[in-house]
């Protein structure tokens, strides 16, 4: 059973983050750039919250808000959902399920590790399933 340690093995530990006192404008902008859909949102290495374009979407466009005057703190979900290296994927899927959420931080001894998405998990299964599934064919035409 794979496990959250061996999706950041193969997808890198990568965190791109923001200020709380950014502007949801450059959240968004950063988010564009790296064409990822969630920012961690850091105090130095501290994880004090999660952005998404959910948020932004709910929470700015729909209440007629500006996203250049916005804080991303204004706007930001604060309890912040993690995985832990050791968990395993199937673990983690239905805890992105239960809080509808597409996005986890890695957390380690309070360090941010990573951050996998509802896709790296998806992928992860399929090419486990993928990978059982040759080991089968092989075994019956062996």
């Amino acid at each position: 059973m794979k496990r959250v340690r061996d999706i950041l093995t193969r997808k890198g530990n990568d965190v791109w983050s923001i200020s709380p006192s950014a502007s949801v404008y450059d959240a968004m902008k950063l988010m564009a750039d790296k064409g990822i859909g969630a920012l961690l949102v850091m105090e130095g290495e501290k994880l004090v919250g999660i952005i998404s374009e959910r948020d932004y979407a709910r929470k700015v466009i729909l209440q007629g808000r500006s996203s250049r005057t916005t804080s991303v703190e204004e706007i930001m979900t604060s309890r912040v959902a993690y995985a832990e290296p050791g968990q395993n994927i199937e673990e983690c899927m239905a805890v992105m399920t239960e809080k509808r959420i597409r996005h986890l931080p890695v957390m380690e001894a309070s360090q941010v590790r990573g951050v996998i998405s509802i896709g790296d998990l998806v992928k992860s299964i399929i090419d486990e399933q993928k990978f059982i599934i040759e080991q089968l064919e092989r075994y019956i035409t062996s």
